[in-house]
């Protein structure tokens, strides 16, 4: 099935078609498909961010379109940044290392590390046919950062499983454990109990 991915994301969007490609699917971007949409995301959780996203990729195209709406959940902050992941700290953090610099600030002398990265993902098929779902990776907050790969806050979260943070993974082991690619997978088991 082809998809257009509801982001302007670049690393969301490789993401999504890395994931989606190995299970037989095609992934454009909104670029591809002809549009250019950037929806106000003004949902209270990850999935009704991700159902509008998804919603206006797909008035724009009228193509199946695929959201996600994700973001690090960190318990000793009592669940920041949240949904505001990817505008935490406003006007002062302009950059993903802005932000992660942040997180490190606030965290400075906190014992409990314990944080996930939660995934959402809505695809539109058509007007009033959805499928949503989510994922969760748990992990902890670095001390610091560590490793040059991946994006966000991929550089201070570490996984102890694995000894890394997800910023240190390649991009096959971050897709096969990360909250993206298991809402994904969970989204290929609804999508193949359709056909």
């Amino acid at each position: 099935m082809k998809f257009v991915a509801a982001t302007n994301n670049k690393h969301k969007l490789r993401e999504l078609g890395e994931i989606l490609e190995k299970l037989g699917h095609e992934v454009i971007s909104l670029k591809e498909a002809g549009v250019s949409v950037d929806p106000e995301e003004i949902g209270a959780t990850f999935a009704e961010n991700a159902k509008i996203k998804a919603d206006a990729a797909f008035a724009a195209t009228r193509l199946p379109s695929i959201a996600d709406d994700s973001g690090l959940v960190i318990d000793a902050l009592n669940g920041e940044p949240g949904v505001y992941s990817a505008r935490y700290g406003g006007d002062d953090c302009k950059s993903d290392e802005d932000r992660c610099a942040l997180i490190l600030q606030k965290m400075n002398g906190k014992n409990d590390r314990t944080a996930k990265f939660i995934c959402s993902i809505c695809v539109k098929f058509d007007d009033e046919d959805y499928i949503v779902c989510d994922g969760v990776c748990p992990g902890e907050i670095n001390f610091a950062p560590k490793g040059s790969d991946g994006f966000g806050y991929d550089p201070i979260f570490y996984l102890p499983e694995f000894g890394k943070t997800m910023s240190e993974m390649t991009a096959d082991e971050k897709n096969g454990i990360s909250h993206r690619g298991n809402a994904v997978k969970k989204f290929a088991e609804l999508l193949e109990k359709r056909n």
